[in-house]
């Protein structure tokens, strides 16, 4: 489904810079700074309406949790949750993630996060898909050495497509699991998309893995 079109979505953006890091190319190598702290870093790509990085700076306000949406009628609403909440821990960023050398130097991050991304099934949209290997090289410059991605999907398409991913690319799956609700795991923060679907029964995928 489009999301609305809110004509003063621009406007909100820049009124809650505190929130929403209007030039974050700048920030590029100066994150902590930017943050003003030494918490970790935690990256999610598509933050939708922004249920779980909210929920995930409410469970982790140890860590420094950034998201970047590109859509501003979708961003607005994540940053409607963090503010409404007072999370100090959440900087969001309305970008299209599709070079994040643009916005992070290498090393920068600890871990990411993707979510119930678009699966783009078909085959000539297969360099579209975030798992797809030159996003890979990417996500592997930015983290870490040992950082982690974690990964979840109600696609089953996807899913599989990107185990054999990041195992072509090298990766090292920590979890791999079919059913995540089934673990009945208390750490899981859900997002919308993640309640809307297991309240269906739709199986919920998960995986864990760590570059080379």
């Amino acid at each position: 489904m489009r999301a609305r079109h809110k004509p003063w979505a621009d406007d909100y953006l820049k009124e809650n810079h505190e929130i929403v890091e209007l030039n974050p190319a700048d920030n590029k190598g100066k994150w902590q700074k930017r943050i003003s702290n030494d918490k970790p870093i935690h990256l999610e790509i598509g933050t939708g309406k922004g249920q779980f990085i909210e929920g995930m700076a409410a469970q982790y306000p140890n860590i420094h949790f950034i998201g970047i949406e590109v859509v501003k009628s979708i961003i607005v609403s994540t940053v409607e949750k963090v503010k409404d909440a007072q999370r100090s821990n959440v900087t969001l960023i309305n970008e299209n993630a599709q070079d994040l050398s643009d916005l992070f130097e290498d090393n920068e991050i600890d871990q990411m996060y993707l979510n119930f991304s678009d699966p783009w099934p078909k085959n000539r949209h297969e360099k579209r898909r975030l798992t797809y290997h030159t996003f890979l090289k990417q996500y592997q410059r930015i983290l870490k050495p040992n950082g982690e991605l974690v990964l979840k999907t109600d696609n089953k398409g996807l899913f599989e497509y990107s185990l054999v991913s990041f195992s072509q690319f090298g990766c090292t799956l920590e979890e791999v699991t079919l059913d995540l609700h089934g673990l009945e795991d208390p750490t899981n923060v859900m997002t919308e998309y993640e309640e809307k679907f297991s309240a269906k029964g739709q199986p919920i995928y998960r995986c864990r893995v760590k570059f080379p």
